[in-house]
């Protein structure tokens, strides 16, 4: 056991990088909309549908582009695409520009999560693969639990500005990603199935 530790605990702070690129960027949305914009719940509900879509499309395309270029450059090139996505994202005034800022930032945060399943599948040895994966990733979300409490009682420390938390929060992120994944290991294409 001893020896899966290091890739248990490198697995573990990608899928909080990861937890938080995706919680950071969604949860407190919703809120942000309604509380900062004042939009109703059905515009908000409209622009949420929109950014599922972008998640959606996002998440094909990327990992589709993964097989071409590599889990950890697409990872990293999805995260850093996602850095100019933060104005239109946060700081749009109406609800087209916010509907259009969501589907971009989702397409590129749930565009890197794409990868996500075969990259962690590829980096767990084989005789704990039925295990690691799933075990890191529920670590990594527990890490970042506190993600949307965090956003929501800075936002209301400062009068409800909830486009700056959520701007400042993405950009962390996006940038501790792309270091996290770049340093950590690529495994692409390599063959699941345990020996006998």
């Amino acid at each position: 056991m001893r020896d899966y530790v290091p890739t248990l605990l490198y697995l573990v702070l990608l899928m909080a990088c990861f937890n938080a690129f995706s919680h950071g960027s969604q949860d407190m949305y919703p809120t942000f909309l309604q509380v900062q914009h004042g939009f109703s719940a059905a515009t908000t509900g409209r622009i949420a549908i929109v950014m599922n879509l972008g998640a959606l499309t996002g998440g094909i395309c990327f990992g589709a582009l993964s097989e071409r270029l590599g889990r950890r450059r697409t990872i990293a090139l999805a995260a850093l695409l996602s850095l100019p996505m933060i104005p239109l994202w946060a700081y749009s005034h109406t609800a087209v520009m916010l509907a259009l800022g969501g589907f971009l930032m989702q397409f590129m945060v749930q565009g890197a999560w794409g990868i996500v399943p075969a990259h962690l599948n590829e980096l767990s040895p084989p005789a704990v693969r039925a295990v690691l994966p799933g075990f890191a990733y529920q670590l990594g979300n527990l890490a970042m639990a506190k993600m949307a409490p965090i956003q929501s009682g800075f936002a209301e420390a400062h009068g409800g500005n909830y486009a700056d938390i959520l701007a400042s929060t993405i950009a962390v992120v996006a940038a501790t990603l792309i270091v996290v994944t770049m340093l950590g290991p690529e495994r692409r294409s390599a063959e699941l199935r345990v020996t006998a």
